[in-house]
């Protein structure tokens, strides 16, 4: 019986251990996911001015006559 309690303890102190390990993890991950959107906004953002300007450059240049 001694010897079954002692496996199950050290099963549990396995499985808390993982599920710490999992939780900081995951915290981690949320984090990067957090910076990743806000980099992908940026990015985003300056893809649509870039867009813009080219736009209106474009726009200024004469058209080609056939």
């Amino acid at each position: 019986m001694d010897t079954e309690l002692r496996i199950l303890e050290k099963k549990l102190h396995t499985l808390f251990e993982h599920t710490r390990a999992l939780r900081m993890a995951n915290e981690a991950l949320r984090r990067d996911l957090v910076r990743a959107r806000e980099e992908n906004q940026v990015l985003a953002r300056r893809t649509q001015e870039a867009s813009a300007r080219l736009e209106a450059v474009l726009s200024r240049l004469p058209e080609a006559s056939s």
